[in-house]
């Protein structure tokens, strides 16, 4: 499923695995949603209650978007908004001591990760030749 007018979409298989990967996030995310309150509270996340299912439902809507490459431009750039916005608020890793520290670090390099695939998807639905740094 995709824009008639935009490029060939990337790998199927790749687009499912990156976006298992994002739903099972989502779908945790609402099902654990009064703990991921109270860690976005503890780290002083205005309007927890809502900010909280609300980044968990952009990040199921863009994803689902993402795997069915529907307004893929959108649906990328929802997801790097998702991690740019949440990662560093919820995982201060710099803030931290200990395996706490080691914890959120692990999580916050696997969402940089992801962000820099979400880039990658957002790229290629644009349907750039060159990357924005500039390919030799």
């Amino acid at each position: 499923m995709s824009d008639s007018s935009g490029p060939e979409p990337p790998s199927f298989l790749g687009r499912l695995l990156y976006g298992g990967t994002l739903l099972y996030m989502a779908i945790d995310g609402f099902r654990h949603n009064e703990k991921r309150v109270e860690i976005a509270r503890d780290r002083g996340v205005p309007l927890p209650e809502l900010m909280v299912p609300l980044a968990t439902g952009m990040l199921l809507v863009a994803t689902l978007g993402l795997v069915l490459w529907a307004w893929p431009v959108v649906a990328a750039l929802l997801v790097v908004l998702f991690f740019l916005s949440t990662t560093p608020a919820i995982h201060p890793f710099w803030e931290l001591e200990g395996k706490e520290r080691n914890d959120n670090k692990i999580n916050f390099l696997k969402n940089v990760a992801l962000t820099g695939a979400a880039i990658v998807f957002l790229d290629e639905a644009l349907g750039e030749d060159d990357d924005a740094v500039g390919e030799e």
